[in-house]
């Protein structure tokens, strides 16, 4: 069955459909019930039009981050990562992720505050962008523990596009934190 949208006339669309894409998608909450957030979150990311699958790992727990480093006197986060197959465009799935953000009640008062919720499109296929509203690959991913272990958790062979193999982006991470 070709499953192309029909126009009213009955014909299929002659416009090509966007092929599907794999989009690595961080989760982050430090107020509120934060699990259920997160799973709330998934639960929406999967309803969402165009998406064809989401796997999203265990969440860990982690230390804040804010603008000077980590804030061990902050709530502590719940991250996980998702794995999106979508045939959204990638500037219309962030606007989607922020609509889901805002429906679970995130407010954006400040820079790397706490937060309800928060979702990051870390990757889009090999897609690439460095427009000021949509930066892909996510420009700080490489150097997140809490967005590459969940991602490598749920797929061992990750690259993170411009960095690399995300397997060895931890292991420098970690490497440097021993010393």
């Amino acid at each position: 069955m070709d499953r192309r949208l029909t126009h009213l006339s009955g014909l299929p669309d002659p416009r090509p459909g966007r092929a599907p894409q794999v989009a690595v998608i961080a989760l982050g909450s430090n107020e509120g019930d934060r699990g259920e957030m997160l799973r709330a979150a998934a639960e929406r990311l999967r309803r969402l039009p165009l998406v064809d699958d989401l796997v999203m790992s265990e969440a860990i727990e982690t230390v804040a981050v804010k603008p000077d480093g980590p804030d061990p006197n902050a709530p502590p986060y719940l991250n996980a990562v998702a794995l999106m197959t979508t045939r959204l465009a990638p500037q219309v799935l962030l606007g989607m992720l922020h609509a889901v953000e805002e429906e679970q009640g995130r407010v954006r008062a400040e820079r790397w505050g706490d937060r309800t919720l928060d979702l990051d499109l870390i990757a889009y296929g090999d897609f690439r962008s460095d427009a000021e509203h949509l930066q892909v690959p996510h420009p700080r991913a490489g150097e997140r523990l809490f967005v590459l272990e969940p991602w490598l958790s749920i797929d061992p062979y990750a690259v993170l596009p411009g960095a690399g193999r995300v397997d060895e982006l931890v292991h420098r991470l970690r490497s440097s934190d021993d010393r």
